[in-house]
């Protein structure tokens, strides 16, 4: 066993400052510091993950929602072209009895005209009908209306042999327009 030696003077007064042995720290704060900071970090990465994938759910409806809206405004849009297409509108105007214009003519700033305008092909007044008998009459052809032979079915007039309804009398006190039905498509 090995003693230590006895310091004597400035020695001894400055051995004193510092302990004969090491002092061992608590443990049980520093185990409680460490349990409370990993149990802290795993509760804290449960609700990370649970807000993450609460995320996730909320955008996969999200997505749904877009695709079906989407389609929805595709469908429309292919409408919109079909009424749009030039034969579709020479149709509806033909239907309303509308006729080809003739050829323009055009108004300079100055007040001159440009070109030499042109009447429009006048048609006999039996073709032309009331809005009220386009709401009656079918817009194409049924399959039992005979055509000329070497016509085509959609080239056929739907005002041959027919006769134009009398607009209906209306009830007193109640407007015209109240009574005419709308046009699909308008």
């Amino acid at each position: 066993m090995s003693r230590r030696p006895r310091l004597k003077g400035r020695a001894a007064r400055l051995a004193r400052l510092f302990p004969a042995r090491p002092r061992q720290a608590a443990r049980t704060p520093f185990v409680l510091l460490v349990v409370l900071l990993l149990g802290g970090g795993l509760i804290g990465l449960l609700v990370l993950n649970s807000a993450l994938s609460e995320g996730s759910f909320k955008m996969d409806d999200l997505q749904k929602d877009t695709k079906s809206l989407t389609d929805e405004e595709q469908a429309l849009q292919r409408d919109i072209d079909s009424y749009s297409a030039p034969d579709a509108l020479q149709r509806r105007a033909r239907e309303l009895g509308m006729v080809p214009g003739g050829d323009p003519a055009f108004l300079d700033p100055n007040g001159t005209v440009k070109g030499v305008p042109s009447a429009a092909a006048l048609r006999s007044p039996a073709a032309v009908r009331p809005p009220e008998a386009l709401a009656t009459l079918p817009a194409f052809p049924s399959a039992g209306t005979a055509t000329a032979p070497g016509a085509s079915p959609t080239a056929a007039s739907p005002t041959a042999n027919t006769t134009v309804p009398e607009p209906a009398a209306t009830a007193p006190g109640v407007s015209p327009t109240a009574a005419t039905p709308t046009t699909p498509g308008r």
